[in-house]
């Protein structure tokens, strides 16, 4: 890839990661304020201003040096995490559950968003190759980071979803795993376990629920 088509595919990226990123990461805190904890509203973290929640090795630095380190071929990356007072919450481990479907929701809305606006630029007869591409890129980019997040281990949201779900001894235990979690899941990603297991079978159905969900709006525009 030369340098034009670089800056292509940044310039196509840039929007569709950065709402994938600043929403998700509100929708975690707003949702904790709104079962009692206040902690990422106090700390500016409620809000849709990017910079509030961009990392500058996990959200730029290290998905760019994988990007040219693997020719395009893998990506990885995180943002700030919102943080989030459990102890607060007013029932802290039903309230877990709820607090972290909140981003991978946010994305899956968003994914919804991008296919609507992919759908009326194509009904609306617009060939102009870059809005295609980044609407494509703002569903690519949301189903990806939906699906990712939903991976069972902490400290991904999935994590915390089923530490919720299990019984108390055994959520305490598996939450034990946390400070090793990233590792974890990093070492999964780069030996293909989650991309060949969790992401290529969700994401699948993830288009095919977009399919299902937006066939009667592209029925009733064509």
């Amino acid at each position: 890839m030369d340098a034009t088509e670089l800056l292509q595919t940044v310039l196509i990226y840039a929007l569709p990661v950065l709402f994938a990123i600043t929403v998700h990461e509100a929708a975690h805190g707003y949702v904790a304020r709104h079962f009692g904890d206040p902690t990422a509203t106090i700390l500016g973290r409620v809000t849709l201003n990017p910079l509030k929640h961009i990392d500058p090795i996990g959200t730029i630095l290290m998905p760019l040096l994988l990007y040219f380190s693997t020719s395009g071929a893998f990506l990885f990356g995180y943002a700030k995490p919102v943080p989030v007072d459990f102890s607060r919450l007013r029932h802290p481990k039903r309230d877990m559950i709820w607090v972290a479907l909140a981003g991978p929701a946010a994305n899956f809305l968003q994914a919804i968003l991008w296919a609507v606006l992919l759908i009326v630029l194509v009904v609306s007869g617009i060939q102009e190759r870059f809005f295609l591409e980044m609407a494509r890129a703002g569903i690519l980019t949301n189903l990806v980071m939906w699906a990712f997040n939903l991976f069972p281990l902490p400290p991904l949201d999935g994590g915390r979803i089923l530490a919720g779900l299990l019984p108390s001894r055994l959520a305490y235990q598996f939450s034990r795993i946390e400070p090793f979690g990233f590792f974890i899941v990093l070492g999964l990603v780069l030996f293909g376990f989650v991309g060949t297991w969790w992401l290529r079978p969700l994401m699948a159905w993830g288009y095919e629920a977009l399919d299902w969900i937006l066939t009667p709006l592209t029925r009733w525009l064509a």
